[in-house]
């Protein structure tokens, strides 16, 4: 048996129900690559007990899928369990297999983003923005993305790869926006959503460069903006 649970945004968010699930279990592992956490694994051992941290190569192999066929085995996953595509494999290769899977839903930063002030039902689709290694390897792809979403009116979200750092991102972006030609007035920048620690900025990219936010963080570049959207977004 697999569970496949969500951590929801802090050490302290994940549901009783789950937490009762992990002391049954034979083993219990976190799946720890695919974004920066808010707060240190250490915190969450306190909530939770022990566990182990698996690399992507070991969840993305069949040893999880092995195991769960002859015990059972909880897979931690922060934020929501199904918003990465690999979470969804698990879930493929489970049912192809034969292996008994339950699925702990919680919240992801899109349930955060709300916070903003954005109407959530006004997001397109989510985009990644990728580190760039050197100059051969600079891929602005995201960034189509974003003009889909430009050209139905809708905002946009763009998850930072775990590498990059808050002002490489912002430069990043900017060229991007040079090359595509996309001009860009104000956008938001969320950082730690659902913690203690926090933030969002809504301003210019000049200004914004000036700011420190935590990882993880994530840019939101809105579009046409509803009055009480707009009015919400000024008093940050």
């Amino acid at each position: 048996m697999l569970y496949l649970i969500g951590l929801g945004l802090n050490e302290k968010t994940i549901t009783k129900e789950a937490f009762e699930i992990i002391k049954q279990c034979k083993k219990v592992y976190l799946e720890g690559y695919t974004v920066d956490f808010p707060y240190e694994f250490a915190e969450l051992e306190k909530e939770i007990g022990k566990f182990e941290i698996l690399s992507r190569e070991d969840v993305e192999s069949a040893k999880i899928i092995e195991e769960a066929k002859k015990k059972e085995i909880a897979l931690l996953v922060y934020g929501s369990p199904l918003f990465a595509t690999t979470h969804l494999t698990i879930l493929s290769d489970c049912k192809k297999f034969g292996v008994k899977i339950k699925i702990f839903h919680n919240a992801s930063i899109f349930d955060a983003l709300g916070e903003t002030g954005l109407e959530l039902y006004k997001f397109g689709k989510i985009t990644s923005m990728p580190k760039w290694i050197n100059e051969k390897f600079e891929p602005d792809s995201f960034l189509d993305i974003v003009q889909q979403n430009k050209s139905i009116k809708a905002h946009s979200l763009i998850l930072c790869d775990i590498k990059l750092g808050f002002k490489e991102a912002l430069n990043q972006l900017e060229l991007a926006c040079k090359r595509k030609k996309i001009q860009l007035e104000k956008i938001i920048i969320c950082s730690c959503l659902g913690t203690n620690k926090s933030s969002i900025f809504y301003d210019n990219l000049e200004n914004l460069k000036k700011k420190k936010p935590i990882n993880p963080f994530c840019i939101i570049i809105p579009e046409e903006l509803h009055f009480m959207e707009k009015d919400f977004l000024e008093q940050l």
